[in-house]
Parts: C-alpha cells; structure tokens; sequence
C-alpha cells in the first residue's frame, strides 16, 4: 500500500475539492490524527475536507487506483482508535457533511449527514416532539456518522435499543468510488442481503457513509430518576436483574463504582453528592412515561427491590437541574479518569445477571498485574466500561503486564457469554483480542466481506481483524 502523498496526489486532490481544503501542514494533520484514545497519535500524510459524496467518490477513485489509504474522521471522540490513520495516506475530515436534511414529521424520520453533533439531533427533533433515544457519554460532541460506523450506544439503549435499531437507509460510497443507497425509508424490509446493517458497526472499513435516515419516536413527557447507594458493590450488580425480574423497564440503569463517583465530583465544579462511608458503588436509575402514576408505581417496584439489600437512602430527583446534575456526574466519569492519568478503556459486555461475576473478576485480575481499575457503565444491558489507570505503574509494566491482564478480562468476558465491545467498537486498540471472540472461520467470514467491499483493502486499514 502507497502511504506516500506526492506532489502529483496533491494536485489532483486540489482539483477535486479545491485548495482550501487541502492540508499538508502538521498542525491540522497532528490535530486530525487523533481521537481520545489513551495518547496515541497517528497523523495523516494529507487532511482532505470533502462538500459532496461526488467528492468523496472522486477521492476514493484516485485513491483506489494509486493504493492510497483512506480513513474517515469525524468527531475525534472515539475510544477504540477507529480514526486514526495508522497508514498516514488520507485523512478524510468530514466536517462539512454538518447538515439536518430533513425532519419528517409525518413518518418521524430525519435524514442527517454524518458531522451533525449527536446532541444538536436530538434536541432538533426534540422541538417538534420527537425523539432519538440513543445518547452516549459524549453527545455533546460526537458525531452522528461517528454513532453509526461504530455502532454507538449510551445510557438508554437499556429500553430503547442502540444506534442500529434507529438505521433505515444510508448513503454510502464505496472504494472504488460508486455511491449506493444500502436499503429503504421503510420500518420493515425483508428484500435481500441487509446491507444497511451490515454497514453500522463496519467501523469505516467498508464505505463512507455520507446520509442517514434514521426513524424517530415521539417524545416521552416525564421522567423519574433516583440515585441509590449500595454498601457492596457486587449487590448494586445482583440488584440489576432483580430489578427487571421484578417486571419494570427502567429507560436508563447505571452502575458506578466508589472512586468513579468520587473523581466525578472533584472533576466538575458545583456538583454536591453526599456519599456516607463504606459505599461501594451506585445505581442511577430512571423510569420514562406519559404518565407520572405509572411511573410512581414503578418507582415503588424498585425501591421495594433496592430494599432487600444493604443501601444507604436512596436520592430523589426533584428538579430539572439536580436531573442534570446526576446525569453531568455520570457523563464525566471517563474525564475525571483521563484528567488524573493515562489509562485504557475497555468496553466490556456480557448477560446483566453476570455483572457481579465480571466485576468480581475485574478486580481480581488488577490485582493479579497490578493495576488499579474504576469500572462504571450501562448496568441495565451488561455493559461496563473498564478505565485501567496506569497512575504510578512504570511504563515497563504498563506496556507488558497491563495487555497481559486486558487478555484475561477479555477472556473472562467471553466465558461469561459477553464480548470484547458492547459500543465502542474494535478499531485499533482491541484488534488484537479479537481471536478470543471468534475462531478463525469467523475471523476469514469478515474479511472476506471486507475483501468484496474494498479489494484494495484502501478502507481505513489496520482496524478489527488481528495483526498477521
């Protein structure tokens, strides 16, 4: 593969966007070479700004015929390493694809581009009553396009489900350059292969995707949220599934473990949460509705599950703003970990029941290398996100003993009947602890569809399957 951008890849490249979005300087190459992956940084040979999906085809076609790599950059907040270009080549910065097409107010549909802010989405369609449920830690900076390639979840994917149960159709161009429509703006569709599907989650290995039609659901009028104090941090996980064996679907349920909640509180200013001695951990706990007597009942159910194991007295919401601010808590759990040190954040998923047996083994494996570990997340699916903290580790055990024990909580995941990656996705940081999910028939099943999409393999190489 040619990673080199020669001055002859430079004036075509002009020619096809014009010179003021081209970029070679290192600047705006360093400034696109990373997301918020631990510290790595990856710069692209050439940042290019493509206006059209013509543009980009034309990019793709140039670069296919020169054998030149292409990686598609959006929002920069990833945390699997999807963005960055391992192989320099182009960098393809899709800033300008920032617009709501259309919000479709009668089929509650919205056709977006792919640099349109998660947050700014939701609350467009939130204007006109509607509702887009999935919402990740960092809505108030990713991107939608980002959401989809990496399949994105976030706290309420519990009830209503992740980025790919809200896909319809999408826009995409493929390497060679030809620009598809992968399925209909319809709720059901049984017409051939899935193609649509098939590109959420593909992590940028497959095509650019350029539009996205996404259905909606009307917006919910009332919510109720607790947060509840646990004095062992393995019940606040048994209580999860008890929780909805005890018939409620919360909208969203999350875990937190003492030190998350602790750094939270002295990352952002002005937040107050009064955590007794001796807890461990927190559930964040909402229920969603049009009928607030429902939602006092199921608040009852809960609480009548809380109380059978040892918690401390659980906090009300009674504002819109102390609504915020335990939410605002739970957000900047993964930057209160960064702001204290390098760390490495794995995106574990597994059965909720086993949650407690996870954890369980989590600590035990930290203790086993030697690494501390703070683990919040999405309790209500199985999802918890593992922040390994390298503090005063020597960078000697932090680069060998550190893989060593990610392995084994991989490891232990999978026997748990989980995986390696609940939203997150693989990109270049857990490609290598792919082996652990799939034996090799499943490994040469997906680059083999990889191979049909880009023969060239000029799609963001060096992400998903394992180093050869």
């Amino acid at each position: 593969m040619n990673s080199q951008i020669n001055s002859e890849i430079l004036q075509k490249l002009s020619a096809i966007v014009g010179d003021s979005y081209v970029f070679t300087d290192i600047e705006t190459r360093n400034h696109y070479g990373h997301d918020e992956t631990e510290d790595y940084v990856f710069p692209p040979g050439v940042v290019i700004k493509p206006g059209t999906p013509e543009e980009i085809a034309a990019i793709l076609k140039l670069a296919n015929q020169h054998l030149i790599p292409v990686t598609a950059i959006g929002g920069r907040t990833g945390l699997s390493g999807g963005a960055l270009s391992i192989y320099e080549g182009i960098g393809l910065a899709m800033d300008r694809f920032n617009k709501i097409l259309d919000i479709d107010e009668q089929n509650l549909q919205v056709t977006v581009e792919p640099a349109v802010i998660t947050q700014v989405l939701r609350e467009s369609v939130a204007e006109k009553g509607l509702f887009y449920p999935p919402d990740p830690s960092s809505q108030g900076s990713c991107w939608i396009g980002g959401n989809v390639a990496e399949n994105a979840g976030g706290a309420r994917a519990v009830k209503y489900g992740v980025t790919k149960d809200y896909v319809l159709n999408l826009e995409v161009v493929l390497a060679n350059g030809e620009i598809i429509w992968t399925g209909a703006n319809t709720l059901k569709n049984s017409t051939g292969y899935n193609l649509t599907q098939l590109m959420v989650g593909s992590e940028g290995t497959l095509g650019i995707i350029t539009k996205i039609v996404m259905k909606l659901l009307p917006k919910n009028s009332h919510n109720v949220l607790m947060l509840v104090p646990f004095y062992k941090a393995n019940e606040a996980c048994e209580a999860v599934s008890a929780i909805f064996r005890a018939g409620v679907m919360p909208s969203a349920l999350e875990f937190m473990e003492r030190d998350a909640i602790d750094w939270s509180l002295k990352f952002v200013e002005g937040l107050s949460v009064e955590v007794a001695e001796n807890i461990e951990a927190h559930l964040l706990i909402e229920v969603d509705g049009n009928y607030p007597d429902i939602l006092f009942q199921e608040a009852e159910k809960i609480m009548a599950v809380v109380e059978q194991f040892e918690i401390d007295e659980v906090l009300f919401a009674d504002t819109e703003d102390q609504k915020n601010a335990l939410w605002k808590m739970r957000r900047s759990v993964a930057e209160a970990v960064k702001s204290n040190s390098i760390y490495k954040e794995e995106d574990t998923v597994v059965p909720r029941y086993e949650l407690a047996r996870l954890l369980a083994g989590i600590k035990s494996i930290g203790n086993k290398y030697g690494f501390q570990s703070v683990c919040y997340g999405h309790a209500g699916d199985g999802n918890l996100h593992v922040n390994i903290v390298k503090g005063t580790m020597s960078d000697a055990a932090w680069n060998t003993e550190v893989t060593k024990g990610i392995r084994e909580i991989f490891e232990l995941t999978v026997s748990l009947k989980g995986t390696l990656s609940g939203e997150h996705g693989i990109g270049y940081v857990q490609k290598n602890y792919m082996d652990i999910a799939f034996n090799p028939t499943q490994l040469q099943l997906m680059k083999g569809i990889k191979t049909i999409f880009d023969p060239n393999g000029i799609l963001n190489p060096g992400k998903i399957f394992p180093d050869n």
